[in-house]
């Protein structure tokens, strides 16, 4: 009965028929869409594994926020790597003070195994958050009793002395497990230092070395000191330790060898004193006294190589001053506010080559490099730029462009060496060129030792090759010009 007055009033009155069904049909629409969103807000409200607060969420490139939540395949294990730095060096940094007013890491419902005392293993999701950040960024959640605020762990984390970030980057590994007893026994890690005279002219290369089976087979300690005038014959002089004479620590950076140690300070500076003696066995031993103090954001936090090799490298000074004296006899050389530069290394370096400098170019310090290493990819540089605030860009060259011109005598050997060098790359806007002038170098041939850990993998490479020189830096950042030049220290094999 309804059905057939609905049709003889449509026929009746058609016009007002029709505008009757659409007001109605719209009105329907418009509800379903209301309570779909809604139903959205409802759901998003409930749903633990968003974060609030703040005006943006930092996550890593290329995660789907959809599948992150789901749980999907795409979303496991995500991470951003390096989250510290990110944030000390990047969203929290001088630089962008004017534009971020608050920064907050939080991790949301990360996968954890419980193992209890019983054996039995649980999952678990986990979150983390900095207290004081999360209040700052507006998403500190209502707490029903006590107090919730910054432990030790937190401010260390968000707000390190530059003391606790240098032992964080700076401190001794142990050789992993799986490694083989051969890996084990060329296992070498060691804190490297430089330093270059005022008038570039003179300087010094500082090593205190562990290496070996540490902890639990052979294993030892070494310093190495290489002295050098420009146009003049280098000086080498080394100091073996057994293993009772080594101190290091798997959380600070304090090593000693022997009679030589390297201490790190409660505002950050480095104390080096070594003693060693002439690598040809005679005349007077060398005595380093060295305070190395680092440039406030001035580093590089550490990269690891995984795969055939396993290797890592930290620089904690990228751009420091050392003042101090370098005594041979008692003939000794005074420095005051000079040039310096501090890096750690870890891993097997049986066969391993590599292409690196640092170089201070104006108001821009730079660090470059490539690990070449049996079975892994040979890969592309890396060229890394900062500046009085921090980091500044990140560039990946290709390869450098050496022009072999020089020839120095290694064991009584010509061996032709780089005058020049230089690299470039694009990166979107930003560009970067580096050109290296060689002033001096020193050849060791790698057959009849060990100089910073490496051995040439065969005789096709056999020379490590250290150089001092200028570097000139140009292109452009953030759509304005740079330049800069400096003295600098290059490492390459031929």
């Amino acid at each position: 009965m309804y059905a057939r007055l609905a049709f003889r009033h449509l026929a009746l009155r058609p016009a007002r028929t029709l505008l009757l069904l659409a007001g109605y049909g719209i009105g329907v629409a418009v509800m379903v869409v209301l309570l779909s969103i809604g139903e959205a807000l409802l759901a998003q409200a409930r749903d633990e594994k968003l974060v609030g607060g703040g005006d943006i969420t930092v996550l890593p490139e290329g995660i789907d926020v959809e599948v992150m939540k789901t749980g999907g395949l795409g979303g496991m294990y995500f991470s951003i790597d390096h989250a510290r730095f990110i944030d000390l060096q990047l969203l929290a940094s001088p630089r962008l003070a004017s534009d971020v007013k608050a920064v907050a890491p939080q991790i949301e419902g990360a996968l954890l195994y419980l193992r209890s005392r019983d054996g039995i293993e649980r999952t678990v999701r986990a979150s983390g958050e900095i207290p004081s950040a999360t209040r700052a960024v507006g998403a500190m959640p209502a707490l029903a009793n006590g107090s919730w605020d910054d432990d030790p762990g937190d401010i260390r984390w968000s707000r390190p002395t530059a003391a606790q970030l240098h032992d964080d980057i700076d401190h001794f590994h142990l050789p992993p497990d799986e490694l083989t007893p051969a890996e084990r026994a060329s296992w070498a890690e060691w804190h490297y230092f430089n330093v270059l005279s005022s008038d570039r002219k003179r300087w010094a290369f500082v090593t205190l070395l562990a290496g070996g089976d540490i902890p639990a087979g052979r294993w030892g300690g070494e310093t190495l000191v290489t002295l050098r005038e420009e146009g003049k014959r280098e000086r080498r002089y080394v100091a073996y330790a057994p293993s009772t004479a080594v101190s290091l620590s798997t959380t600070r950076a304090d090593l000693a060898v022997g009679e030589s140690r390297v201490t790190l300070l409660p505002d950050g500076r480095y104390r080096v004193h070594a003693i060693a003696r002439p690598a040809s066995g005679g005349g007077a031993p060398v005595a380093v006294e060295l305070l190395v103090t680092p440039q406030p954001r001035a580093y590089f936090p550490g990269a690891a190589l995984g795969g055939a090799v396993v290797s890592g490298y930290a620089v904690p000074a990228l751009r420091a001053d050392a003042s101090g004296t370098i005594c041979t006899g008692t003939d000794c050389e005074r420095f005051d506010g000079a040039q310096s530069y501090h890096d750690h290394n870890w891993g097997v370096w049986q066969g391993v080559t590599w292409e690196w400098g640092a170089a201070r170019a104006g108001d821009f310090t730079f660090l470059y490099g490539r690990v070449d290493a049996p079975g892994n990819d040979r890969g592309a540089l890396v060229l890394y730029l900062v500046d009085s605030l921090g980091f500044r860009a990140l560039f990946r060259p290709s390869g450098i462009t050496y022009r072999d011109a020089r020839t120095i005598m290694v064991d009584g050997h010509p061996v032709r060496v780089p005058s020049t060098a230089a690299m470039t790359d694009v990166r979107g806007d930003d560009t970067v060129r580096v050109e290296l002038s060689i002033e001096d170098a020193i050849g060791t041939d790698m057959r009849r030792g060990a100089e910073r850990g490496g051995r040439a993998p065969s005789s096709s490479l056999p020379y490590f090759i250290q150089m001092k020189g200028v570097a000139t830096l140009s292109g452009r950042l953030g759509g304005s010009p740079i330049h800069g030049t400096g003295a600098g220290f290059f490492e390459t094999y031929r």
